[in-house]
């Protein structure tokens, strides 16, 4: 059977190492403790690095560590869609402008996040993670 290269092995490590990137992609000042937002994306990253570990270091072949990650980051895209609005525009000495470092970070985080929802869900990725090196 030919092994497609979006599944080879190697790939699908980095990718799985990486993932972890669109759920903290947020502006500095969203880290700040006087916000609020900040918990989501760590708590986030957090479910996504026990999932990561059970399927890297532990090679679980159970699915919950999948889910684990689809849920993380199903929230980072259903969190961005709900800070959107609100964070689209900020108010500077009086006047409101366009927040284009949100929105960027917003909108590639939830793409970024949609394909990882696609990309894991292939069977020949999984498959990747059950197999022993040769």
């Amino acid at each position: 059977m030919a092994k497609s290269a979006s599944s080879a092995r190697p790939l699908v490590w980095v990718l799985c190492l990486v993932q972890f990137i669109p759920l903290l992609l947020f502006p500095p000042s969203s880290f700040s403790p006087s916000s609020q937002e900040w918990w989501l994306p760590v708590l986030s990253a957090v479910l996504a690095l026990v999932g990561a570990l059970q399927l890297m270091v532990r090679r679980s072949p159970q699915a919950w560590p999948w889910y684990i990650i689809s849920f993380a980051h199903g929230i980072n895209i259903i969190s961005r869609l709900m800070l959107f609005l609100p964070r689209a525009t900020v108010r500077v000495e009086g006047d409101l402008r366009f927040n284009t470092l949100y929105v960027v970070l917003a909108v590639a985080s939830m793409l970024i996040s949609a394909f990882y929802l696609w990309y894991l869900e292939r069977y020949e990725v999984r498959n990747a993670f059950l197999r022993r090196p040769s």
